[in-house]
């Protein structure tokens, strides 16, 4: 399986799924970690510079495509949107209180990890990441 946690330095989860620098992509066989890799951030609507009424158009597409095959996603924060869309592709999303990146991870294995719903962000009732 494949886990995602939005990280700006490869190391610390980052504090807005949006906004992101990149994803750290876990590869996991059953509690081990098989593979590690960090992916640049291309793909969220604010990495794509839309933000407003344009950040409506298409977006979240581009992102839900990039993390389809992965089971969760782990961010400190993200707006209750994209939350809602990635439980809809059939992607666990997680917002955390949980800053280091392996540790998430640890406590996603174990079952552990928190989520933290009522955490996320509603960007003045507009429909961003």
């Amino acid at each position: 399986m494949k886990i995602a946690v939005a990280s700006d330095d490869n190391q610390t989860i980052a504090s807005h799924f949006g906004k992101t620098r990149g994803f750290i992509i876990y590869d996991v066989a059953k509690t081990v970690v098989t593979g590690r890799h960090y992916v640049e951030n291309t793909f969220t609507g604010h990495a794509r510079g839309m933000s407003g009424q344009g950040h409506m158009a298409d977006r979240h597409g581009p992102i839900l495509r990039a993390l389809e095959g992965c089971r969760a996603v782990i961010a400190q924060g993200m707006g209750r949107r994209i939350y809602e869309d990635l439980r809809s592709a059939g992607i666990e999303a997680f917002i955390v209180d949980e800053i280091d990146a392996d540790r998430a991870l640890q406590l996603f294995l174990s079952n552990a990890l928190m989520d933290h719903p009522d955490k996320g962000c509603d960007h003045h009732n507009e429909q961003e990441d």
